[in-house]
């Protein structure tokens, strides 16, 4: 039986992103089902699929477990402070 998985090329993060340390600008995010991203290269984040975007990240971890996805991201760049 195959596992089904879907590629990225967005960090969606629909208000779910918590920081992991105060001051850094390292984040985590969990998605239902497997999902691949590039690791070390620039992705676009926005909040919504239909949005802006927020600004730029490159993934630091990518953990697939219990058919759910955990992302770690760090933020490179900030379109606006808002």
């Amino acid at each position: 039986m195959s596992t089904p998985f879907t590629m990225e090329w967005l960090i969606i993060t629909e208000g779910r992103e918590k920081r992991v340390n105060e001051g850094e600008n390292l984040f985590e995010i969990a998605y239902e089902g497997y999902k691949l991203f590039p690791i070390n290269e620039p992705l676009e984040i926005r909040k919504y699929l239909s949005s802006n975007g927020i600004g730029f990240c490159v993934i630091e971890e990518l953990i697939l477990k219990d058919h759910s996805t955990h992302c770690k991201y760090r933020l490179i760049s900030l379109n606006s402070v808002n």
